[in-house]
């Protein structure tokens, strides 16, 4: 019992320590977010901390319920090229679970600019991204080889290899501005946004999903 509450401490405290590190390193930054893709300090393990599939942060098993404690953590968030997602300050890389995507897109915003349509999406966290060249929507397990009963997930690139899961409530939202296009010599039902177009599935499959 003794050692568990010993141990119970020391994870309290080393997360206090990742707060104030990560609070430092967003300070001096109210116009940006630290440049975590710079950083390339010392892996020093995993923590028990996760992401789970509805954007709810959970640390030892208890959410974390302070949204300034959860957007601050945000900033420091990185996915790096081994698929693993990371807290990431100057002297620490840390190591946490996520269940699908670290970011949940909450709110979608349908504007005219120069003629064309731009959605701008607001995150979980705060995040406003406007989708489109730089931040484009994927629509994975739709169109050849995949099987035509998946479910429609749409994904928005937020930085570096960070995206957020686009709620359900917004993706039919979204799925109300599709259009037929033809994309590389196929009938494909599309979304536009700041000049890009982004294939949803083929319009044949979303006819056989309608019937």
């Amino acid at each position: 019992m003794a050692a568990e509450e010993m141990r119970q401490m020391a994870d309290a405290a080393g997360l206090a320590a990742l707060i104030s590190r990560a609070s430092e390193a967003k300070s001096g930054k109210k116009r940006g977010l630290p440049p975590v893709e710079k950083w390339n300090p010392p892996f020093c393990g995993d923590i028990d901390m996760e992401i789970r599939a509805d954007g709810t942060w959970f640390y030892m098993g208890t959410p974390i319920g302070r949204q300034p404690l959860v957007q601050l953590f945000s900033t420091v968030l990185r996915k790096d090229g081994d698929g693993k997602t990371y807290l990431v300050t100057p002297v620490e890389k840390v190591g946490i679970r996520v269940i699908d995507a670290p970011f949940v897109a909450v709110e979608m915003n349908a504007s005219e600019r120069d003629g064309r349509q731009v959605l701008t999406f607001r995150t979980n966290v705060g995040d406003v991204i406007e989708a489109g060249k730089d931040h484009p929507l994927r629509f994975p397990g739709h169109g050849p080889g995949h099987r035509k009963d998946s479910e429609l997930k749409p994904y928005l690139h937020v930085r570096g290899r960070l995206e957020a899961l686009v709620s359900r409530a917004v993706m039919y939202e979204l799925v109300e501005l599709g259009e037929v296009a033809e994309v590389a010599g196929r009938d494909m039902f599309v979304v536009r946004t700041g000049g890009e177009t982004f294939p949803i599935m083929p319009v044949d499959e979303l006819e056989a999903a309608s019937r």
